[in-house]
């Protein structure tokens, strides 16, 4: 896994709140064109993604979506505990959640496997 430091640099609104069908987001809000953060996230969509919470747990799952408030979505979800508290030194089973919302204020450390990402097609075919 690949630490990409501070995530909260890289954040964008990725709603299109608000939208008809056949209204355009990009003609109502002109600033949700392709911004690098925007296009890092979409890179990252489901993805393998491990977050390391501020009291001491481990999340590991595939990245469903981010909002405003720095909250992360997680799908296939496994909570990780720390080890130190066994006295022969193996890690309990991981627990199975599921979905599960990540609160972005208990976020201390994001790391993306790049492995796991899905090929991008090349840019040529949809221009």
């Amino acid at each position: 896994m690949k630490t990409t430091g501070d995530f909260r640099d890289h954040l964008v609104d990725l709603t299109d709140s608000g939208n008809r069908p056949g209204e355009s987001g990009a003609d109502k809000h002109p600033q949700r064109k392709n911004t690098p953060g925007r296009m890092k996230l979409e890179k990252w969509l489901h993805s393998s993604m491990k977050i390391e919470m501020t009291d001491g747990r481990t999340l590991v799952g595939s990245f469903v979506c981010t909002d405003r408030d720095n909250n992360i979505i997680l799908g296939s979800c496994t909570e990780h505990l720390r080890p130190d508290g066994n006295e022969d030194g193996r890690e309990e089973e991981p627990r199975v959640l599921g979905l599960a919302m990540i609160p972005g204020r208990h976020i201390v450390s994001i790391c993306i496997d790049e492995a796991s990402q899905a090929p991008q097609p090349p840019s040529s075919l949809y221009t």
